[in-house]
């Protein structure tokens, strides 16, 4: 999924001409933390709520103001990890979109970049979760797969997470089927570590009331 997949009109972007005090409507209408000025599709930076905030004059035009504007955004044919990864480093609440002539397209709120990414990784899609532990020397994708399709199954979403301490990694592993003990078996038979297991109806729930708990606090 890329950017320009993700893009939505429904904040608006901010024009040098209003006031800080529309701008603060706006965050607040919107539940967002930032807003893109933008002047004849030039994308000029992105104004947080701190900023206006610390205006001297909030209800003057935004260009009457010396800003010192951040100028995050990503162009519209990347990929909907690295709008996550610069949405998590610069901690914002709204990504720009530009396209290759860098004008400006729209924006992504961090609420549907969240939606978004679930659906990309089958969070609701019926299935089991298996978290495996390895070696980094021992991880071998294409035996994953062959252990689990070997039981009549297919791997839905799968990420690896690494831990800089040690040569192990994490592999979390969505299948499509909720009964995994023969996957389990069969990993044992091979003698790789399961380190955890979620079945359908708990991960669900438990899964559901953190996104829920999570889309809540983006909506403060």
């Amino acid at each position: 999924m890329l950017a320009q997949d993700l893009i939505s009109d429904t904040i608006p972007p901010l024009k040098t001409s209003d006031s800080g005090i529309k701008a603060l409507h706006w965050m607040d209408e919107f539940r967002v933390a930032h807003l893109p000025i933008v002047n004849n599709s030039e994308f000029l930076g992105l104004i947080s709520d701190t900023d206006i905030l610390d205006l001297n004059a909030p209800e003057e035009a935004l260009g009457n103001h010396p800003l010192s504007l951040i100028r995050p955004f990503v162009y519209e044919s990347e990929h909907i990890y690295e709008v996550l990864k610069l949405a998590a480093r610069m901690h914002l609440t709204l990504i720009p979109v530009l396209d290759a002539e860098n004008k400006y397209l729209g924006n992504i709120s961090l609420r549907s970049l969240v939606e978004k990414f679930a659906a990309t990784v089958s969070v609701q899609n019926p299935g089991g979760i298996i978290v495996l532990e390895l070696n980094q020397n021992d991880y071998s994708l294409s035996q994953i797969a062959r252990i689990v399709e070997e039981n009549d199954t297919k791997i839905l979403s799968l990420s690896v997470s690494n831990n800089p301490d040690s040569t192990q990694i994490e592999l979390t592993i969505k299948v499509n089927r909720e009964d995994i003990r023969g996957i389990l078996a069969s990993f044992a038979r091979y003698n790789i570590t399961v380190k955890a297991t979620f079945q359908q109806t708990e991960f669900s729930e438990d899964l559901r009331n953190r996104f829920d708990l999570f889309m809540n606090y983006i909506n403060m």
